[in-house]
């Protein structure tokens, strides 16, 4: 009788480790934007699988640097705002991007500036022609 409560704990603990590998524990994290497409987000998990999220880039209201304090620290995150489309002026919805990786504010910067040169590359751009 001991050596099948074993076993069920170990099989438990194997499925455990699997619905883990397959559905939590993130990988790979990258971001990939289009200016006259979108914004692409990609998260790989450490089982293969991969979740992609697509945004229009006509929903796109801006890319901001958010803070948030968490366990008596400040940590920075990357988000991308999306525009209400009752109110031009407002915001719909913020969606945080890099959640698991948490990169330094640093490398946040340098995403946040290539993505401000895309977006205002796209307002420039119907104006010019």
């Amino acid at each position: 009788q001991n050596s099948m409560v074993l076993s069920a704990a170990i099989f438990i603990t194997l499925v455990g480790l699997i619905i883990y590998l397959h559905f939590v524990k993130i990988d790979q994290e990258s971001l990939l934007v289009i200016g006259s497409l979108g914004i692409q987000v990609t998260s790989s998990y450490a089982s293969g699988k991969e979740n992609t999220t697509f945004i229009e880039m006509s929903q796109v209201k801006d890319v901001v640097i958010n803070e948030a304090i968490y366990m008596q620290k400040v940590i920075y995150y990357l988000c991308i705002l999306l525009q209400d489309p009752g109110d031009p002026q407002g915001v719909s919805e913020v969606v945080p991007l890099f959640q698991s990786s948490k990169p330094r504010l640093d490398c946040l910067i340098e995403m946040y500036k290539s993505c401000q040169e895309i977006l205002e590359q796209r307002k420039t751009a119907p104006q010019s022609s």
